[in-house]
């Protein structure tokens, strides 16, 4: 990161947030099984564990069917129906991509790229882990959204996952991209307004702040929070955020038929490890994300873009 990335990341976020988030950046090399206070497993760093997964795979005759399915991305139409939309906002549609793991295999990048191409929608959300990595270089992540970039329309908003580095906002900034580290922003259209929030990655780096976030967020007005992980959903609805958008789970990726989980990497229920769902009187989405993460592979769990429509709901 150049100097004056990071001076501008301080006055914009704070020299605290800055250098907890790089520090940890630092030990993730060292805590590849765990990090003390933190989740004890981390499968994605666990290499030797990648190879029993492919192996198996092959075993069973999977493994070039689920390298497909990795490919076939589908489109999830999703209604949110709020009572706190203003009319102007009926009707509005906004395109949900998570986990998109850029620089795993360059076929599932084209294959996200061709997906969204002719969707059409006014505002686009990223809820993180951009790279498949955890730690290392990135460059290739940052060719891919330079490719990817041009196929997104209307506003670009985006989080940090547990799987990148502060080091990538100014790069994706620069593509126009907008990231919310513990950040709020209002979106207006024909003179109403909803406020979009974006969270820090809650999951192992545990930098998020929903106070931040929802600071100036007036109580009668519709907010949205970005979150890269569905943990934090309770404190979020306690919060009085109205809609909480996220990934991480994956949904399971390679799942049991009928697209039963065997693991969601997350502390919380199982119906939030994909899809939508309700907490309190918040409304959840939790994408299984169109990347894939330790294996380039899905069984049962077909990877996603989502298309949410707001919707007036009666008070």
């Amino acid at each position: 990161m150049k100097p004056n990335d990071l001076e501008a990341l301080t006055a914009r976020i704070g020299r605290a947030h800055v250098r907890q988030r790089l520090g940890l950046e630092g030990e993730h090399e060292v805590f590849v099984l765990n990090r003390p206070g933190a989740h004890f497993f981390y499968p994605e760093n666990w290499y030797s564990l990648h190879g029993f997964i492919r192996s198996c795979l092959r075993l069973v005759g999977l493994y070039d069917r689920a390298q497909r399915n990795a490919c076939n991305i589908r489109v999830r139409h999703n209604a949110l129906a709020l009572a706190k939309l203003p009319a102007a906002f009926a009707g509005f549609r906004i395109l949900h991509l998570s986990d998109l793991h850029l620089d795993m295999d360059p076929r599932n990048a084209a294959a996200i790229t061709e997906r969204v191409r002719d969707l059409r929608y006014e505002l686009c959300v990223l809820t993180g882990d951009f790279r498949a990595k955890t730690f290392g270089p990135f460059d290739r992540v940052v060719s891919a959204m330079q490719a990817l970039r041009p196929s997104l329309r209307g506003p670009v908003y985006a989080i940090l996952g547990n799987h990148d580095t502060l080091r990538l906002v100014p790069e994706l900034e620069a593509l126009e991209i907008r990231v919310l580290l513990n950040e709020s922003e209002q979106i207006e259209r024909d003179g109403q307004r909803i406020h979009l929030a974006g969270i820090d990655d809650a999951h192992y780096y545990q930098v998020h702040n929903l106070e931040k976030a929802a600071a100036g967020i007036p109580d009668d007005a519709l907010s949205i929070l970005l979150s890269h992980t569905p943990e934090v959903y309770r404190h979020a609805a306690h919060a009085g955020f109205d809609v909480f958008l996220c990934g991480h789970t994956h949904g399971g990726q390679i799942c049991l038929p009928g697209g039963v989980a065997l693991t969601w990497d997350a502390r919380c229920p199982r119906r939030l490890a994909a899809g939508p769902w309700r907490y309190h009187d918040m409304i959840g989405y939790t994408s299984v994300g169109a990347g894939t993460s330790v294996v380039n592979a899905r069984l049962n769990c077909p990877p996603e873009v989502t298309l949410h429509e707001l919707q007036q709901r009666p008070s």
